[in-house]
């Protein structure tokens, strides 16, 4: 390949591919120190968020009322992306049924459903009318469910080791569960530290 042939493949071919992928990381860190730095906290979350709750009773009429909720979850991937079955595995480990879509066209599916691209991941789904993007824990899904608040849905960003579907033997790195509404605003659901 000569000079010419390598600049023009430089600025043709990984140009655009490289500076919107740069940006996103950028997006990504400062969106999350600020939004760490406005709700961070030094206290540890375990893998599964506990809610505050008065009595045992309370904790049952939660489980009976989240029983009574069918966890629908329409899945939209990649036909390439491995982690998505991983995550779609979890999912139906904690009762999820799940309707799985395939598209070469992601792209597409994350701009219909409004999701920030500072927010996106691998996958998109829907479930019970949220929208779910990247690897969130089915927990948290089943927190959402419970508490119904006004917002579009949560997202994982991009794809962090030790996420749902993103296991790498016992390292899992800490991440964050990203609340998101119609109005762009964003906020932290939950928080996971590293486990290892």
């Amino acid at each position: 390949m000569s000079h010419k042939q390598f600049i023009y493949c430089w600025q043709k071919c990984l140009l655009p591919i490289l500076i919107p992928t740069a940006v996103r990381v950028m997006v990504i860190i400062s969106l999350t120190a600020g939004v760490l730095g406005i709700w961070g906290s030094t206290a540890s979350m375990s893998y599964a968020h506990a809610q505050p709750v008065s009595s045992n009773r309370g904790i049952q009429d939660q489980q009976i009322r989240l029983k009574s909720t069918t966890l629908n979850a329409t899945v939209y991937h990649s036909p390439d992306c491995n982690c998505c079955g991983g995550w779609i595995d979890h999912l139906k480990a904690q009762g999820f049924k799940i309707t799985d879509f395939s598209t070469p066209d992601i792209e597409t599916v994350k701009q219909k459903y409004k999701v920030p691209d500072n927010l996106s991941s691998c996958h998109t789904a829907i479930v019970n009318g949220y929208v779910i993007e990247g690897h969130v824990p089915a927990d948290d899904i089943k927190r959402l469910l419970q508490e119904k608040p006004n917002v579009v849905g949560l997202s994982v960003p991009q794809m962090p080791v030790g996420t749902p579907g993103m296991e790498m033997g016992n390292r899992k790195d800490p991440f964050s569960v990203f609340s998101f509404d119609r109005n762009d605003s964003v906020a932290v659901f939950n928080k996971y530290r590293d486990e290892s």
